[in-house]
């Protein structure tokens, strides 16, 4: 066991840490409340309580976050509900706290080997942005078209049922809102959004909506058939036995009584009912008024908050996004560097140098760092020379890109070269690329002012519509490149040159 405090290794049977003195019974408590509560979110997850098994995830991470079990289940229950953004980062979180033997590599693996999900996922939660944009706009039958087609491509995206709902309460369709709600709650029994919108709901049509299986409804409503049935029964029954009654009365003393009957009864409507009534339908449609002011209030707050989410899983979505690619270059250049490794071992220096290009020292450690220069230095000359002399090939054989490639990387080893400066100068030429052909020409009049090389170099310029730059007089290095380019000159005068297509010499 390691002591939270120092991370220093100790046996568990001790009660102090004797590096620190840190308490390892308060360590000891923790990691036991962390498993306690991992094993709850487990029990939670089990039975698709998914936002108890967040809670109950979240605070066993608080008392261990090192607990890699906790993590990567919080990792699962977050894909489970559509957020696969949220998911990722706690997968690299777990495997960056243990790299060997995680399962996270497997999740972190099978996202990346299906691209085009992982990019199906991106694509609803940027139609998820446009239809909550569109209902801030009012354009309310838009976003419902929207998030139908993101909800039939990504099902388990429980914003978007929140937010589809939340436009049929507003447009009075409660039973439409309904469905999608026990949609949602099929997914996750416990989300508090989905019950609050259900209440809403309930309270609108006054009507319990049931989260039960359709069986267990089914045989609900049997037994209440069966007692309808029963009461009618036992109702007709009774007019059965009832005897009527009889009341002997004259026909003008009838005719009488529904006269004064009719008079009176429409003297209380008109006295007593009419304004009530009136009065009542004022008061209800206050009711109303002030009903939906404040429903209307509730959705643009709960808009508002599905907005900062949204702006919340974004930012984790680019941030997530970035750690995935460093830590693939990462990877990647250490896989080079271990490939130049063993060329070098097996004396192969070819494929050493193409192993040690392809590697961002920028992702080396320290020590990786000291490997490479030690490799690098050892066959820098090596490495030139092969590149020089494939680059040059390649532009004798007319293959210009090939030879940009090899002489770039030769001119980065050693830019002072004649041989690699012209070769890439005419190879940009003959590719049409006059501004690199003209930079580089340039870089030679740079290397070697005052000299045949230089202005052969200006020469080359001025056919390519530019106009070479005279280096800086007073130059010390001038009198060491004339020199320098005399002798070159020399020597390559016994050794014979090569005309370029235009009639040029390079050596």
């Amino acid at each position: 066991m390691n002591c939270m405090n120092c991370k220093a290794v100790v046996d568990q049977e001790m009660d102090f840490c004797p590096y620190c003195g840190f308490d390892l019974g308060v360590q000891r408590k923790c990691m036991s409340l962390s498993n306690m509560y991992y094993n709850l979110g487990l029990d939670k997850a089990q039975i698709r309580d998914l936002s108890g098994a967040i809670d109950m995830l979240r605070r066993s991470l608080k008392f261990n976050k090192l607990n890699i079990q906790a993590r990567n289940l919080l990792g699962l229950v977050y894909f489970e509900t559509g957020e696969a953004v949220s998911a990722l980062s706690e997968w690299i979180i777990s495997k960056n706290i243990m790299p060997e033997h995680n399962i996270a590599s497997e999740y972190i693996a099978k996202l990346q080997a299906e691209p085009a999900k992982l990019d199906m996922i991106n694509q609803t939660i940027k139609k998820y942005n446009s239809a909550l944009k569109c209902c801030r706009e009012g354009n309310e039958d838009v976003a419902a078209i929207q998030l139908k087609k993101i909800l039939s491509q990504n099902p388990k995206l429980i914003k978007g049922y929140h937010l589809l709902a939340l436009i049929h309460i507003k447009k009075e369709e409660y039973e439409k809102a309904r469905k999608i709600l026990k949609k949602a709650a099929r997914i996750d029994k416990t989300n508090s959004t989905t019950l609050r919108f259900l209440k809403e709901v309930d309270q609108q049509t006054g009507t319990q909506t049931s989260l039960e299986p359709r069986r267990f409804a089914r045989r609900g409503r049997v037994e209440e058939d069966a007692e309808k049935v029963l009461t009618d029964r036992l109702a007709a029954s009774d007019a059965v036995i009832q005897p009527p009654t009889f009341r002997e009365s004259s026909y003008m003393a009838t005719l009488l009584n529904i006269f004064l009957g009719l008079v009176l009864g429409g003297l209380v409507v008109w006295f007593l009912i009419g304004p009530g009534h009136e009065q009542n339908i004022t008061r209800e449609a206050d009711e109303k008024i002030i009903e939906y002011t404040a429903t209307m209030a509730s959705q643009e707050a709960q808009i508002s908050e599905l907005q900062s989410q949204v702006d919340a899983l974004n930012e984790t979505t680019a941030s997530a996004q970035q750690q995935v690619d460093a830590a693939n270059q990462k990877t990647t250049s250490y896989e080079n560097l271990m490939k130049a490794v063993d060329a070098y071992q097996q004396g192969n220096t070819s494929q050493t140098s193409n192993a040690l290009m392809e590697v961002n020292t920028d992702n080396l450690s320290v020590e990786a760092k000291a490997v490479y220069d030690e490799i690098y230095e050892d066959i820098q000359d090596d490495m030139f020379n092969e590149l020089k002399d494939e680059g040059v090939e390649a532009f004798d054989n007319a293959e210009y890109t090939t030879a940009i490639d090899r002489l770039t990387k030769a001119r980065e080893i050693n830019g002072q070269d004649y041989v690699v400066l012209n070769r890439l100068a005419h190879a940009y030429r003959e590719t049409g690329d006059t501004d690199n052909a003209i930079a580089t020409f340039q870089e030679i009049i740079n290397a070697f002012p005052g000299t045949e090389r230089a202005t052969r170099a200006a020469s080359q310029i001025e056919q390519l519509g530019g106009t070479p730059q005279d280096p800086e007089a007073g130059d010390s290095s001038t009198e060491d490149s004339s020199e320098g380019d005399s002798a070159a000159d020399e020597e390559s005068s016994g050794e014979g040159e090569s005309s370029n297509p235009d009639g040029e010499e390079t050596e």
